[in-house]
């Protein structure tokens, strides 16, 4: 697989909301600025066998009532330089709280993908895993994620396999996954395209909710790929469940 460094960012986003004084007196401005730095590290290393996805990014970060300069930081130990950053100030009025909930990170990402006879694997490179997006016996589409272990140097393929007709045996770190990991072996199939790679558009959801007391609660949240053919691959953090949806017209 080709390797490319990672370079994401957010838009800034300005709001002023001014409020009148009473009386007919001239209006006042009040501005309100908080900031708040929020770090998620996501390190390589799970065993292939884990059950749960590793994640590209989370915002697990609880903001305070008083500030919105935002950075976060997604990595593996192997690509520590992968970081997103946003910031962001809000005037606001006296009487309102500001959105405590976290906005989206958005940003593109080096993925590659390939077609199974049941499924599809995906490989992130800011994280360097292999994403499985299948099917199981009774038909629900799962999401299951592994380190990508696959060295240069090492056997791309296993010679003494002898795919159906059209169909043909996955490479490099794809087929070692593949090859080791008779569940998943069992759950794709064989490959049905040839791998292919290419740059996208990467978007994390936050999940979660904010209390009464405006404070935002972390939760599983959601990440979408858009697809080389322009539909939203969503893998759900809160199920290891995926979906294929149109994209933006």
């Amino acid at each position: 697989m080709m390797r490319f460094r990672l370079g994401l960012g957010l838009s800034l986003a300005v709001m002023t909301i001014l409020v009148a004084a009473c009386q007919g007196e001239p209006p006042i401005t009040y501005v309100m600025e908080v900031t708040r730095e929020v770090t998620r590290v996501v390190t390589a290393g799970a065993d292939s066998t884990s059950s749960g996805p590793l994640l590209l990014g989370t915002l697990p970060a609880t903001p305070t009532p008083n500030g919105s300069t935002t950075q976060v930081a997604i990595s593996a130990s192997t690509t520590p330089d992968a970081t997103i950053a946003a910031t962001a100030t809000a005037t606001l009025s006296v009487t309102s709280t500001p959105d405590v909930f976290p906005t989206a990170v958005v940003g593109q990402i080096y993925v590659a993908e390939q077609a199974f006879q049941n499924g599809h694997m995906y490989w992130l490179q800011p994280i360097k895993q292999i994403w499985v997006a299948t099917t199981d016996k009774d038909g629900k589409q799962i999401w299951l994620a592994f380190e990508d272990t696959f060295v240069d140097g090492q056997p791309e393929i296993n010679p003494t396999l002898t795919p159906p007709p059209d169909l043909m045996q996955p490479e490099r770190g794809f087929g070692k996954l593949w090859r080791e990991n008779a569940d998943v072996q069992a759950l794709t199939g064989w490959a049905d395209d040839t791998e292919i790679g290419y740059v996208t558009r990467y978007e994390y959801r936050a999940g979660g909710s904010v209390s009464p007391q405006n404070e935002y609660v972390p939760g599983k949240g959601r990440h979408v790929i858009t697809l080389l053919d322009g539909q939203m691959m969503e893998f759900d953090e809160a199920d290891n469940t995926w979906r294929v949806s149109p994209g933006d017209s």
